[in-house]
């Protein structure tokens, strides 16, 4: 990001909070005290070592939050969130790098939300929220097969359940108490943003070439769907009620998967010895989205449960050409396949609960079949999430010494396709507002799975939170 950007947002910041000190100078008191422009926040440091070899750091964040709050009638709200980060190591390859100061020191802005909310707009029981928010679906813990509104922040691979905002318009009509209705319009597609640093590669599917084939050169192309009205919109429904002390949800979404698609490859040879480039042609594909979710509590234990079925509006079709091989061929000559069928819907869901024990700790657990990246009825896999922690002297200090997943690939060669994270972690609030994390993250497994590639990445994670 330009200095020149965050010196106009600096000003914007100002300038707004001038005009807000206008308006409170105008009306009473009371008014004034509940109106007033409420900050708050928190400062994150992140820092990761690898536990193999010199232990080479693996993540390196310092990241400022900023929320601003303010009360501007009583009908309507203005909220925005802002994260001042500077994250990364610096890349530095040529001594011309050490002229630019945003590659020694990295650093960038984001506006996470800005929105303005309005109560009873037009009516007294619909809700207005116009602007850049996240908008959260599903009652699972962090991993929630409906919530697919807003894109996927997979910068972090260990922050599961991360997304980004989006520019939205946001309607909700409550018809009384118990039930509601939300409807959802976001004009602008946003794909989901991929994992950095030595995470980059987690969600690289494995390339499968034919036999006799070596791999010299890859390249892709994007294919970003044209904004406007049509391709670049994604829409959504979402009824939510309470029954019998079950609260539940049923919702619909009309829009396109985060995840590029690979739909045409383009195979050229290189020498006589086997050895190709690979062009890659990727597109995003248009989805229907039905999902559920409902969440209880029985005898103290909170149960929930959640399920998605992901419709392609049509045919998601790879095309390998390998028409350079064949240069006589009076026709292309190419190999289609099948990603997706629209005819077959894929469902994931998510069951789990947990519970808090009179002695201070806690046990959650959830069962979740298809994580973020997978798609298809056959490439579903399923993960089991369990942590148990307790907390002592007055919940100064939490232990948690079990924490973690096991991940199935194949049931019939389980021996062969799994994956196990291990995540042991202990806190300790220095102060009310200040807390310290330290835990390490194991990973091993067998198999073509993202959690068992990442096992030559074990680290340790050190954490300084303090809210303000």
């Amino acid at each position: 990001m330009k200095r020149t950007n965050l010196f106009l947002v600096i000003l914007v910041l100002l300038a707004t909070s001038s005009i807000i000190k206008a308006q409170d100078s105008i009306v009473t008191p009371q008014v004034q005290e509940e109106s007033k422009l409420k900050i708050s926040g928190e400062l994150l440091t992140d820092d990761r070592f690898l536990l193999k070899g010199k232990n080479d750091w693996a993540w390196n964040e310092n990241r400022l939050t900023l929320k601003f709050d303010k009360k501007i009638t009583d009908n309507s709200k203005f909220y925005s969130e802002i994260w001042l980060r500077n994250i990364g190591l610096p890349n530095l390859t040529t001594s011309a790098n050490l002229y630019n100061k945003g590659i020694v020191d990295p650093y960038n802005l984001e506006i996470r939300e800005a929105y303005i909310q309005m109560f009873s707009f037009l009516t007294k029981n619909l809700d207005l929220k116009i602007g850049r928010q996240r908008i959260v679906w599903g009652t699972a813990d962090k991993l929630n097969p409906t919530d697919n509104l807003n894109p996927f922040d997979l910068e972090d691979i260990l922050d599961f359940g991360r997304h980004r905002a989006s520019d939205a318009i946001n309607m909700n009509y409550y018809f009384n108490n118990d039930f509601s209705l939300q409807a959802v319009y976001i004009p602008f597609f946003q794909p989901v943003n991929m994992p950095i640093g030595i995470f980059a590669n987690a969600l690289n599917p494995t390339m499968q070439l034919p036999q006799g084939m070596v791999l010299k050169g890859f390249s892709d192309n994007l294919q970003m769907p044209k904004y406007n009205l049509e391709e670049s919109s994604n829409a959504g429904l979402k009824f939510k009620g309470t029954a019998k002390g079950i609260d539940f949800s049923l919702s619909y979404i009309w829009g396109r998967d985060g995840l590029p698609y690979s739909v045409r490859n383009t195979f050229t040879p290189v020498d006589t010895l086997g050895g190709i480039n690979i062009n890659s042609q990727l597109s995003f594909a248009r989805t229907h989205i039905i999902g559920a979710d409902m969440a209880t509590s029985i005898a103290g234990i909170g149960f929930w449960a959640e399920a998605a079925a992901f419709i392609p509006e049509k045919d998601v079709i790879m095309t390998n050409d390998l028409s350079a091989f064949y240069p006589m061929s009076p026709v292309p000559v190419t190999q289609d396949s099948i990603l997706l069928d629209k005819t077959k819907p894929y469902i994931k869901f998510i069951i789990g609960g947990d519970y808090n024990f009179k002695d201070g700790s806690y046990l959650n657990f959830q069962y979740l079949h298809g994580f973020i990246h997978e798609r298809g009825t056959e490439n579903l896999n399923d993960y089991f999430f369990i942590r148990y922690e307790k907390k002592f002297f007055n919940e100064k200090l939490k232990i948690a010494p079990l924490g973690g997943g096991f991940i199935v690939t194949n049931w019939d060669k389980i021996k062969d396709n799994y994956a196990i994270v291990y995540m042991p972690e202990i806190s300790y609030k220095a102060t009310d507002n200040a807390e310290i994390t330290l835990s390490t993250v194991i990973f091993d497994g067998k198999g073509d799975n993202m959690f068992a590639n990442l096992k030559e990445y074990n680290m340790f994670m050190f954490k300084l939170k303090y809210s303000f």
